[in-house]
């Protein structure tokens, strides 16, 4: 059974979706770290960008950041910080070598590693037989922790008590043996930017930890220490950076083309910010479709799937086919719509091999607030002449259609997060629609602001992860964006050659 939701009038009638009389919306807090003296789960600001620009660029850059593979003390549950007493174990080599694997065929001018044992070695698996030698930058150490680093994790509750609270619920504040770890990590992030994009390069491999890669991802695209954990970074997960030059010069344009791309699924178990989580939204979108060309724009009309959009959808089903998805929520667009039916048709199969079993039921819904091509066909702006989507592609539409655009999806967020608000529901969500509309739903996650929109990259076929550790009036979780390895022959890659001065 499928239900259509239509937008009535400029007021959407996605009202229709409630389960239960409760309305969940965002809950701002102060984006000064001194004010953020609030329980976990009062939501983000948005108020963030960073107030020390980046150097200005001549050319674009392209960045790839990695985690290290898993380490010893990862294993055993220690608080590593700074130190440099574990090295990779041996699941943790062979992650590294799946990184490897995945960045083979790429071309990077400059590698640059934290001196860190677990990472250090990671980089060398990862950068193999090329000629350059790795860069070795001190500030790519893992953050900061003081008395704290060697402690097993139960340790930690029982020697430090409230200050071990403050860590896992209010990081930004967190201080310990006089000094405010999370603060001097984002400071430390912003001088390693300086560094690295100095470097005369135009595809840079950088090899670092977990914390330090959410503070350079952050602090990239502008985002303050109350993002701390908001960005997920697992073993050897992949996170991709571009530095776009700006014609009349200052800090380049910075879009977030990728967010921890694993060498498991993005899907598997496993904590959120620390924590274990029930509640989760996937964004899939949607396959590729007949009007699409290869320098064209994607709004030329509502069409089906051409064969390349049928097989991303059949592989965006089969990542899924391990999980029990409660609901599938669509926009009603053709391609949309087709890959919420393949979704659809591969969970309730999932469950019935035998001859004897009854196919499971999964919910699939219509929500008019998920259609963003009418929003780019209604337009007053001419987009005969818009360029191919490329990295931050939405900073060039006009302020009235970002702000179209931002407010509808605002709408399709809040029923995403009322349906993964019912009790009845078993907390895995799909959504499916088309790439810009899921930007901005990620923006909504991160309760950022329209200016955003062009701090994020998605393509098509692809997949990303959002989870609520928290339940879904808390803070969201990012677990990964721009998921495609999923893809296989058909995936986008990680990065893009920048051989002969091709741009990315």
């Amino acid at each position: 059974m499928v239900l259509v939701l239509t937008p009535s009038s400029s007021s959407s009638s996605i009202c229709l979706l409630r389960r239960s009389p409760p309305r969940y919306g965002a809950v701002r807090c102060s984006s000064s770290v001194q004010e953020i003296q609030k329980p976990p789960g009062e939501g983000l600001s948005s108020d963030l960008r960073a107030s020390e620009p980046l150097p200005p660029l001549k050319v674009a850059k392209r960045v790839v950041l990695v985690r290290h593979g898993q380490s010893t003390w990862n294993a055993e549950g220690r608080i590593q910080g700074s130190s440099n007493f574990s090295v990779l174990t041996k699941k943790g080599e062979s992650q590294a070598e799946t990184s490897r694997q995945m960045l083979i065929d790429d071309n990077f001018d400059a590698c640059f590693a934290s001196p860190l044992e677990r990472s250090k070695r990671t980089a060398e698996i990862i950068w193999g037989g090329r000629k350059e030698s790795i860069i070795p930058e001190y500030e790519l150490r893992e953050i900061d922790l003081y008395s704290f680093q060697g402690l097993l994790k139960n340790e930690g509750k029982e020697r430090y008590g409230s200050a071990y609270r403050q860590w896992q619920l209010d990081a930004a504040n967190f201080i310990i043996d006089g000094h405010y770890p999370v603060r001097e990590l984002w400071e430390r992030a912003r001088n390693c930017w300086t560094k690295i994009l100095a470097h005369d390069s135009r595809s840079v491999l950088v090899v670092a930890h977990n914390a330090v890669n959410q503070a350079l991802v952050a602090t990239a695209i502008g985002l303050g220490v109350e993002y701390f954990r908001c960005l997920l970074q697992s073993n050897c997960g992949v996170s991709v950076l571009d530095f776009i030059p700006r014609p009349e010069g200052g800090s380049p344009d910075i879009c977030l083309d990728r967010l921890n791309q694993t060498p498991g699924s993005p899907v598997a178990g496993g904590k959120s910010g620390g924590r274990d989580t029930n509640k989760r939204i996937i964004l899939v979108c949607n396959g590729s479709t007949q009007g699409n060309t290869e320098n064209s724009f994607p709004f030329a009309g509502d069409h089906p799937m051409n064969m390349l959009g049928v097989i991303q959808s059949q592989k965006s089903a089969e990542l899924l086919l391990d999980l029990k998805v409660s609901s599938i929520i669509s926009s009603p667009n053709k391609a949309c719509f087709e890959t919420a039916m393949t979704i659809s048709k591969v969970q309730e199969a999932a469950d019935c091999l035998g001859a004897d079993c009854v196919p499971r039921y999964v919910e699939l819904k219509q929500i008019g607030s998920l259609d963003v091509e009418t929003i780019f066909q209604q337009s007053k702006m001419d987009l005969s002449n818009f360029p191919p989507i490329q990295p931050g592609w939405l900073n060039r539409i006009d302020d009235g259609l970002r702000t179209t655009l931002w407010d509808q999806s605002g709408k399709a967020w809040q029923s995403l997060l009322d349906e993964i608000s019912n009790e009845s529901s078993e907390g895995v969500l799909v959504a499916v629609a088309h790439p810009a509309i899921h930007i901005a739903l990620m923006g909504h996650c991160l309760n950022l602001t329209k200016e955003w929109l062009g701090s994020f990259h998605l393509d098509e076929g692809s997949v990303s992860v959002l989870d609520f550790p928290d339940g879904p009036k808390g803070r969201g979780v990012i677990r990964c964006i721009n998921y495609t390895a999923h893809l296989g022959r058909w995936s986008i890659p990680i990065t893009r050659s920048t051989e002969d001065g091709e741009e990315f």
